[in-house]
């Protein structure tokens, strides 16, 4: 694996995007038949990151990849109030208690841990690697990427009109991500914040329609707002 990095940067965040999104569908599909959704995709979500996080550490790649404290101030991130708002997006439409709880357990791991290793493959080994050859266009396919990346939902049944407005929102907040990272120095309050949004999804009540629609809408103004004003008076870089 250290080979194929030295090698290649790029490409080998290309195959570790290609194989978590392989291997997670498969391991969807198997759990399935279990009748435990996220049975097999929670064992398999914990290896890869383990797998990818003792690479990082491995190599001395920790603080390049963020791993680290925030720089400056939190004074500067307005106390990263935002970035927590957002966290609890899965609960502003109601909360309900998953039964039989037991076998919610799978999914909220999978889903928790999932969003550590998105944030270490988009917003780190891809967006790291793009920023070699240009910031901008890193900014650019790390944002997209990470939201397009959702409409893979529908090949487990999602709804159509709601994922494509995930696709929107969550390219919103792939953004925001990144400016923090950017910002900031550090890759962790995006992992503690995408584990929030996706851990908590376990506990989200479903609501109407028009509700849902509502709430898809704020996720993408909230981070694209709080986005704009951490680079407010800043270029990007080409």
């Amino acid at each position: 694996m250290k080979k194929l990095y030295e090698k290649n940067e790029l490409t080998f965040a290309i195959l570790w995007i290609v194989t978590y999104v392989v291997l997670f569908s498969v391991a969807d599909s198997l759990s399935q038949s279990t009748g435990i959704p996220k049975l097999y995709t929670m064992f398999l979500s914990l290896v890869m990151a383990a797998v990818l996080l003792c690479f990082i550490s491995k190599n001395g790649l920790t603080k390049y990849y963020g791993l680290c404290k925030v720089s400056g101030s939190w004074k500067d991130y307005l106390y990263f109030l935002p970035l927590f708002l957002v966290s609890t997006c899965n609960l502003w439409r109601g909360t309900v208690w998953p039964e039989p709880f037991l076998e919610a357990v799978p999914a909220m791991v999978a889903f928790t841990v999932a969003g550590l290793l998105e944030e270490l493959i988009f917003r780190g080994l891809l967006f790291k690697a793009m920023c070699r050859d240009s910031q901008k266009a890193a900014i650019i396919v790390g944002s997209l990427t990470f939201g397009v990346g959702h409409i893979v939902n529908l090949l487990t049944g999602a709804d159509f009109l709601f994922t494509l407005l995930q696709v929107v929102y969550a390219t919103a907040i792939g953004y925001l991500f990144i400016t923090i990272f950017l910002k900031s120095g550090s890759i962790v309050p995006c992992i503690i914040a995408h584990c929030m949004i996706n851990g908590l999804s376990t506990f989200g009540a479903d609501q109407e329609r028009w509700v849902r629609v509502i709430i898809c809408v704020l996720l993408t103004v909230i981070p694209l707002a709080y986005a704009l004003w951490l680079n407010r008076g800043e270029k990007m870089a080409g």
